[in-house]
């Protein structure tokens, strides 16, 4: 564990899952001395995986408590990105509770699910729900954390968690991909506005990430079949993601605002070739 981070507080939105990105991040930054604030979207114990029903996880509970553990402080919020209402409650619970906001990292999205169709077969309500959970949901979070961070001065950080499909857009991806890619617009945006108040705003892309997401992807012939497109022949692990965000938000990176880092272990590279 190491300081850098110490007297910064970071919001990671969507950091519910056990073997889920978000979590991860928080982790990374309570381990670099920062004190964490993290959201999920539901109480319900059915909204866990079954894996995580099966250990026991208690989602957003188990996480607050893993970061108190790191000897930083911790607050989870329960709210729906897509509620204006909601991210403005949440903003100020951090505030009261943990005194201040440095540091967002947009990571809630929408699961994999039955949008992987073509775009004829998409169901209507479908495409707007992804496009207001990954969109609209990354634009209320920089909205109302950034005029907190204004506020403070003392400048900040913020970090949107985008992937490699947004360039590479491949067929049946076109909700998520679009989605993805408006974040990207979104944040390069918001690093011309921001950087005068000494806030970067940046976006990761990763590739395939061994999460709970690409469960369905396990079979034998499926995972080699998909592994044979990554020059480095593996997922990436949120590590290795969560390393790059803790690296973005510190000190060392003060200077770099309004860029896309792609971690896709070479695939998105060889795709647009």
């Amino acid at each position: 564990m190491n300081d850098e981070l110490k007297g910064k507080v970071a919001v990671i939105t969507g950091a519910t899952r056990k073997r889920g990105l978000g979590r991860a991040v928080a982790l990374a930054l309570a381990r670099a001395g920062a004190d964490v604030a993290v959201t999920g979207n539901s109480r319900n114990p059915s909204s866990l995986t079954a894996d995580e029903q099966k250990d026991g996880w208690r989602g957003l509970p188990d996480v607050v408590a893993e970061i108190e553990a790191l000897g930083v402080r911790a607050y989870g919020a329960y709210m729906d990105v897509r509620k204006a209402t909601d991210v403005q409650r949440m903003v100020g619970e951090v505030v009261q509770h943990l005194g201040r906001i440095d540091i967002l990292v947009n990571n809630a999205t929408y699961p994999r699910a039955a949008d992987r169709v073509p775009l004829q077969d998409l169901d209507d309500e479908l495409w707007r729900t992804i496009l207001d959970i990954n969109l609209t949901g990354t634009m209320l979070c920089c909205k109302y954390v950034s005029k907190q961070m204004i506020a403070q001065g003392d400048g900040g950080s913020i970090v949107s968690i985008s992937s490699g499909a947004a360039l590479k857009a491949p067929a049946t991806f076109s909700a998520y991909a679009a989605s993805k890619a408006g974040m990207h617009a979104l944040m390069s945006s918001l690093a011309d506005e921001l950087g005068q108040y000494g806030i970067t705003a940046n976006v990761i892309a990763p590739g395939f990430l061994d999460t709970a997401r690409i469960d369905t992807l396990r079979d034998p012939v499926q995972w080699e079949k998909r592994l044979s497109t990554i020059p480095i022949k593996r997922p990436g692990t949120v590590e290795e993601v969560a390393d790059l965000v803790r690296y973005l938000c510190g000190p060392s990176a003060r200077w770099i605002s309004g860029d896309v880092l792609l971690m896709t272990g070479g695939e998105v590279r060889r795709a647009a070739r």
